[in-house]
């Protein structure tokens, strides 16, 4: 049976710079959703080694 209250996520507002629950803030403000308040803070270091890694990758695929 399908949740008629599924938990609204957490979220991480680069506007205002704070974790939110549910969607606060618009969408082109916001990273996640994320599965808790603890890795939605920790939204722009898994950002920046996302960036990294895919930039590595690039780098990687242009040097074949």
């Amino acid at each position: 049976m399908a949740d008629n209250n599924p938990d609204p996520g957490w979220y991480f507002c680069t506007k205002h710079n704070r974790v939110e629950h549910g969607e606060v803030c618009p969408a082109i403000d916001r990273l996640g959703p994320y599965p808790d308040e603890a890795t939605a803070a920790s939204a722009l270091e898994i950002a920046r080694k996302r960036t990294e890694s895919w930039d590595k990758s690039e780098r990687d695929w242009d040097e074949d």
